[in-house]
């Protein structure tokens, strides 16, 4: 038999088919770049760690207001203070279980409790150690205020974040003896 000869197209395309092919840059096999991912992965995690740790150094204590009595709810066997202090701009405002509690804190009638004074800087700021040393007084006015630990604050809407932080300072613990007054706070809506 003799040997026949491939023409020049016969022989191109067989060139051309026993060639390795060329990939495209989609289609590379070579190793998969994961270190942008990593870098997201890192900056996320970082950011959590850095938010939880504020979140835990920031917080206050405090529990929301009860919504209505409900079937089971009693009247208390024994007279609570009932005490509400509301912020307003200028000063304190008092509540307790016999009504307003009048300027000075020794009795009941109209006006705030604790109004403003002139504070280091010259302007008016709130009077704290006052506050403390009034809501302490309502606290020791009968025995069976004593044991009361509950306060409802509240304030108008152009009270500062740091007034309202503040008055739950004072109205918390005495700082000179150490004594909890009302430590457990409660938020209600100024009306």
């Amino acid at each position: 038999m003799a040997e026949e000869k491939l023409s020049a197209a016969q022989r191109s395309k067989i060139r051309r088919l026993s060639a390795p092919k060329e990939l495209s840059p989609d289609e590379e096999g070579g190793e998969l770049n994961i270190v942008p991912f990593l870098d997201i992965v890192t900056n996320v995690l970082m950011f959590v760690l850095a938010t939880v740790s504020v979140t835990f150094t920031a917080t206050i204590d405090t529990s929301p207001p009860k919504l209505g009595g409900g079937a089971g709810a009693r009247a208390p066997t024994a007279p609570t203070l009932g005490l509400t202090i509301t912020l307003v701009p200028g000063g304190f405002s008092i509540k307790a279980r016999g009504g307003n509690v009048a300027p000075g804190c020794k009795d009941t009638g109209p006006g705030l409790a604790i109004p403003k004074v002139v504070g280091i800087s010259g302007g008016e700021d709130y009077d704290y150690a006052s506050l403390t040393s009034c809501v302490k007084h309502l606290k020791n006015v009968s025995p069976d205020f004593k044991d009361e630990t509950q306060v409802t604050v509240s304030a108008n809407p152009d009270i500062s974040y740091q007034a309202i932080v503040s008055t739950l300072d004072a109205i918390r613990k005495d700082e000179t003896t150490g004594d909890a007054l009302f430590p457990d706070v409660n938020f209600g809506v100024a009306r």
